[in-house]
């Protein structure tokens, strides 16, 4: 085996491993988009939306990736044919078929559970919330109302699924003014949107339900957004329900990612 074949070999793999880093990007936006569509199905129906067209373009994306990757896998493969010593890759089989200790201890690849690419990059992405401020739903399923705060995820299990999660804001009913710590699951949890990250921003038009952060309070409520914001990083004009002073809903402004959608069956 010459240099030059060693040489070409690693280029390949570098350029296998980028492309496997550009995937996992790729299928990190997909994720994202799905649980938009899934959160607010309706948002395709409006005039201007461009969902459908983001999420074929990056399926189109993750398909030509997955073809360059096997294009690359198949011409090392290739290569490796044709370095390898005749016989050697049957002897080597040989040599462990013929181990019975050790395919005793072996586990069947169908009894080793795997995670699709989806379900990976979703635990992936719960995860890195480690440390994050999100909005999180503390109240029990049988309460009268849903009570949603902001609170700071410190944990996320991927063998229970749960988040732990504290509430850095004194509870008045605990002892000493501790902070209240929850373990949540995942449907109870909705991140909010990042500054650094305006591209997958979720906008939400006038007239528009909305789960918002009440100013000067760290418990979010349900509102209505009042007039169309000319840039992302405008604040929200918001109309909170029950909100009335002197007989009519004052506007509220609140920042865009202190702004998140009203989940299914809300209840205030």
């Amino acid at each position: 085996m010459s240099s030059t074949d060693i040489a070409e070999m690693l280029e390949k793999s570098k350029e296998l491993d980028r492309l496997r880093k550009e995937q996992e990007k790729v299928l990190l936006e997909i994720n994202t988009m799905h649980n938009k569509l899934q959160s607010t199905p309706e948002v395709v129906e409006k005039p201007g939306d461009n969902s459908l067209s983001k999420l074929k373009m990056l399926y189109t994306q993750a398909k030509e990736l997955s073809e360059s990757e096997m294009s690359i896998s198949n011409q090392l493969l290739g290569q490796l044919d044709v370095l390898i010593p005749a016989g050697g890759a049957g002897q080597q089989r040989r040599r462990i078929e013929g181990n019975e200790q050790k395919k005793k201890r072996m586990k069947g690849d169908s009894d080793i559970p795997r995670l699709s690419p989806s379900m990976r990059n979703q635990q992936e992405f719960f995860a890195s919330l480690k440390g994050e401020q999100v909005a999180a739903r503390v109240a029990q399923e049988d309460g009268e109302k849903d009570e949603w705060v902001i609170v700071k995820v410190t944990h996320y299990d991927k063998e229970t699924k749960e988040f732990e999660v504290v509430d850095e804001e004194p509870g008045e009913d605990e002892e000493g003014g501790a902070q209240r710590k929850y373990k949540l699951p995942w449907s109870h949890i909705i991140p909010f949107p990042k500054i650094s990250d305006l591209a997958t921003t979720q906008e939400f038009p006038p007239g528009k339900q909305v789960l918002a952060v009440y100013p000067g309070t760290t418990a979010l409520y349900k509102a209505t957004v009042v007039q169309a914001r000319k840039r992302k990083t405008d604040d929200y004009t918001l109309e909170f329900d029950d909100d009335e002073e002197d007989g009519s809903l004052p506007q509220r402004l609140v920042p865009f990612n202190q702004v998140v959608a009203l989940p299914d069956g809300h209840r205030q």
